[in-house]
């Protein structure tokens, strides 16, 4: 299912002029003062709170082009400058297969905030339009599919761990669509062990950062990042000439409707995950994946 070895390309930086100069420092300069608080903190707080690093790691950025990916390279590349200097990273865009206009926007990224990439190619979007695809569950097996092609690549680089953009609302939406529309209580970790590659983990660096801050300080910097690049979201449209309405965005909405009563709503579904009250469960798995139900001791 997975290249046995993969096939990188390094994308030339090119040399920066005084004016792209100036505006990387600025850029960069924005996520240590201006949203220090809303940027830096959460992301310095997660990495320590959640060990997320540790001494001697080599870690796969991995960057799909969105403003997620984009700042979280930006932190690791701030991190390296001014942190914590005991790890390598390695910045990995997986293709695969963009339209020429997100590819070409994704290279003018990288060269504006001077990341230094590795690419490879893959034909992921192809296999989840399939017509077999079409039958089952496309989302799920090409989020499958991007996250081993992700661990291979990240092996061939001799890395132990894979770096992943999912910010706080990520994590909130994540446990409420679970409840909604699988009917399961189950989170989102900070960090976790790879089930098909043994000794390799994944780790969430932004999971305390919000999301509406990351969309301010694009702006701020008049930053453009590719959204959607899915095949299937981009047939939608071309067919309904609106833009596909997901369980995500629906979720989305949902909390943003519970905010207006209630402020704490997004902070109380995260820490629901940290109070979970095993006495009053009917049932539930443990790590293994054993059930237990309340009636086997009660």
């Amino acid at each position: 299912m997975f290249p046995m070895s993969t096939e990188f390309e390094t994308i030339e930086l090119p040399d920066p002029d005084d004016a792209g100069a100036e505006r990387l420092a600025a850029i960069e300069k924005s996520i240590v003062k201006k949203y220090r608080k809303q940027l830096w903190s959460p992301f310095t707080k997660a990495v320590k709170l959640y060990r997320l690093i540790c001494p001697g790691d080599r870690i796969a950025v991995c960057i799909s082009g969105g403003k997620d990916s984009m700042l979280m390279a930006m932190l690791f590349k701030e991190l390296l400058r001014h942190g914590e200097q005991n790890f390598e990273a390695h910045f990995l865009v997986m293709d695969p297969g963009y339209n020429r206009e997100n590819a070409e926007q994704i290279r003018r990224n990288t060269g504006i905030l001077r990341i230094p990439v590795q690419t490879f190619r893959s034909d992921i979007f192809a296999a989840a339009d399939s017509d077999e695809a079409a039958a089952g569950n496309p989302c799920y097996l090409c989020a499958r599919m991007r996250r081993g092609h992700l661990y291979a690549a990240a092996r061939d680089l001799g890395c132990n761990k894979i770096a992943l953009g999912h910010h706080f609302d990520d994590v909130i939406e994540t446990i409420l669509m679970g409840m909604l529309y699988s009917g399961q209580l189950q989170g989102m970790m900070p960090k976790l062990h790879s089930t098909n590659f043994p000794g390799m983990e994944l780790i969430r660096p932004l999971s305390l950062v919000r999301e509406e801050d990351i969309i301010r300080w694009a702006a701020y910097n008049d930053l453009q990042f590719i959204r959607c690049a899915c095949r299937l979201t981009e047939k939608a449209e071309a067919l309904s000439g609106a833009e596909q309405v997901s369980k995500r965005a629906r979720t989305k909405e949902i909390i943003r409707e519970l905010k207006k009563e209630n402020p704490f709503i997004e902070i109380n579904l995260y820490r629901s995950m940290e109070n979970v009250h095993l006495g009053t469960m009917r049932e539930y798995r443990d790590k293994e994946g054993a059930r237990h139900n309340f009636l086997d001791d009660y």
